[in-house]
């Protein structure tokens, strides 16, 4: 029979081991962390809105992946123009407006999904008025058709940069050139800071 100072020391040589096996093994696996090739970062997709155009062309390096119609800001709220980022993107989103709340569903002005940029209340999303699509109808945000919204949802990620143009220029222009400039209300200072638009 074995005593209690023998058990005490088996125990003790069993907590050794296994601690100087953890060790090892990190210590190995930092080794061989450090000596495996990264796989090169994707290149960052790019979003593209002409207001003018109330078209969106997903862009994937230089090579222009989709263009999508859109709805954007109303004269008396306009789409925020300028360079913006991908901050979050969600599924089934609820819509949040003063003494308002709408749950996921059909009766969600957002839609389906939600790609939010870093301008607070504005975002790519759904509509629950497809109808508005190629017009100037939403209070700033940029609305897509569900389909074509969660078709980009899966394609786009956080740190994406989005790019809002008020004006046809000479990118837009050879990036939408079969579409002709619409006449839209762009930005203006009064309504660059209003959150939860749709």
């Amino acid at each position: 029979m074995k005593t209690s100072s023998q058990r005490g020391s088996k125990a003790q040589l069993t907590q050794y081991c296994l601690a100087l096996v953890f060790l090892i093994g990190r210590a190995l696996a930092q080794t061989n962390s450090a000596a495996l090739p990264t796989a090169p970062e994707s290149p960052r997709r790019q979003i593209i809105v002409s207001i003018a155009d109330r078209k969106l062309a997903l862009l994937d390096g230089n090579r222009i992946v989709k263009i999508y119609r859109v709805a954007v800001g109303a004269a008396e709220s306009p789409s925020p123009t300028g360079d913006f980022e991908i901050v979050n993107r969600l599924e089934r989103p609820t819509y949040y407006h003063p003494h308002k709340v709408i749950a996921p569903g059909p009766d969600n002005p957002l839609g389906t999904r939600w790609i939010g940029l870093n301008k607070k209340g504005f975002g790519i999303h759904g509509t629950n008025e497809p109808r508005t699509i190629g017009r100037a109808a939403s209070h700033g945000c940029i609305r897509m058709r569900q389909r074509d919204l969660e078709e980009l949802f899966r394609r786009v990620r956080v740190g994406d940069e989005v790019q809002i143009r008020g004006e046809r220029d000479e990118v837009t222009a050879e990036i939408f050139r079969d579409a002709p400039a619409a006449t839209v209300a762009v930005n203006s200072p009064a309504h660059t800071e209003i959150i939860g638009q749709f």
